[in-house]
């Protein structure tokens, strides 16, 4: 054992002096994952303000007049139809949005909406519904300010209108006389304020016809806890990439670094010394998974530090990266003899490796995958390794759900690994 761990060391090191490879193994992944995931963040919305899932219920002028007022609003972004086209969206569609984070609240103009805002002197106060996740009082605070100043806004236009407000207020005066259910007081004092307010219009000098609102505005929220189905973040999406991304530069650095040693003779020193090939290639085995899991896990910890990223389960996701880890070292050792010089064994592994992650999800995150490459990607380590440390991160796999990815990453490792190993030749001339 001491002897692997006395190979192992000398890798690492080999590995700490080379400056351009120590590069591109820790830090080219850092960048890869933080630029690619403000790239991601800024196609996440579709248009400035928060998103807001409306529902018209009620179908009227007022209730169109009002969504059109809101529809020029910056502050919000409507969605008022299915993602599909099949038409207006229903209560049961809005909340279904704000339950999986498309829409930041819902707002549902329910019937009669119209007909209380043509009625502001008689009624009740005019109602929204609205429904938020409970983790966003912010939006749900500013949402509130910006619903009560579109329906004021309307009002205004409305009180502007000296004809239509002497019409409102005639009809409110017969709906008052015919409310049996109303209060006797209260019917006397609007018996009374209605008809003046009436002639104070009538009598009121032209050019003078703005008036303050009467009307008083009822907002019902409805708190709608988030389920999570989905990354919560663009990290989530492009540090796996990362991870991926500096696991690859792993395997093709120590591969390349084996076609090195059997070139240089190196491999032929150490065989005569008492060293087996068992525990040469254990040595190399261990610096590279060493090497792997290291890139995880400083990228796993700068995205949970800097950007809020928090795996669902550590311990799964502990056995995903090892799981990952174990695959590519086996890979390396596939890699380490394709080539008889280092540029041949290097052009040759990143083309191969290239491959992989293009069809495996290591350039174009798996969900943007179209549906035939994803089939295509199932032969590719790359998918199931990006899916490994994904379901341990955002897609809350289950342990029994892990053990897929997981058996089939240990499988490509297992059988890469004794494919290289039964392959690879101690010298150049061997």
């Amino acid at each position: 054992m001491y002897r692997i761990l006395a190979l192992t060391a000398k890798d690492l090191r080999l590995l700490l002096r080379d400056k351009v490879g120590f590069f591109f193994t820790f830090f080219f992944p850092v960048l890869y994952a933080t630029f690619f995931g403000f790239i991601f963040s800024g196609q996440g919305g579709d248009g400035p303000g928060i998103k807001l899932a409306l529902v018209d219920e009620d179908r009227t002028d007022g209730s169109r007049a009002f969504i059109e007022r809101l529809r020029a609003a910056p502050e919000v972004t409507l969605v008022l139809a299915r993602t599909d086209g099949s038409g207006e969206l229903t209560r049961e569609d809005a909340v279904a949005l704000v339950r999986r984070g498309r829409a930041a609240a819902y707002v549902v103009l329910a019937a009669g909406f119209g007909d209380r805002a043509d009625q502001p002197f008689h009624g009740g106060p005019l109602q929204l519904e609205t429904g938020c996740d409970p983790s966003r009082q912010a939006e749900a605070g500013m949402l509130q300010g910006i619903l009560t100043r579109y329906v004021y806004q309307g009002m205004q236009e409305t009180f502007a209108d000296r004809a239509k407000l002497r019409q409102y207020l005639a009809r409110s005066m017969v709906d008052v006389r015919q409310a049996d259910e109303l209060d006797p007081a209260a019917r006397a004092a609007l018996n009374l304020f209605l008809p003046a307010m009436d002639q104070f219009l009538a009598n009121l000098p032209e050019g003078q016809d703005s008036l303050a609102g009467f009307q008083s505005l009822e907002i019902k929220n409805t708190d709608v806890a988030r389920q999570r189905r989905g990354p919560k973040n663009p990290f989530e999406i492009s540090f796996p990439q990362g991870i991926i991304w500096g696991i690859l530069g792993c395997a093709a650095g120590f591969g390349i670094s084996m076609v090195s040693e059997r070139t240089k003779g190196t491999l032929v020193r150490l065989r005569m010394a008492p060293i087996t090939p068992g525990q040469v290639l254990a040595g190399k085995a261990l610096a590279c998974f060493l090497t792997t899991t290291g890139v995880a896990t400083l990228l796993l910890t700068l995205a949970a530090v800097a950007f809020q990223v928090r795996p669902g389960s550590v311990p799964l996701l502990a056995l995903a990266v090892v799981s990952v880890s174990l695959a590519f070292v086996g890979i390396m050792m596939f890699l380490s003899v394709l080539g008889k010089t280092e540029q041949s064994a290097g052009g040759i592994g990143w083309a191969i490796l290239t491959v992989m992650a293009m069809i495996g999800g290591g350039m174009v995150p798996l969900a943007f995958l179209p549906a035939w490459m994803a089939t295509v990607g199932h032969v590719s380590p790359v998918k199931w390794a990006i899916l490994a440390i994904e379901g341990a991160i955002w897609r809350g796999f289950s342990a029994t759900e892990m053990l897929g990815p997981c058996a089939i990453l240990l499988g490509f490792g297992a059988l890469f690994f004794l494919i290289g190993a039964r392959a690879f030749r101690w010298s150049e001339s061997g």
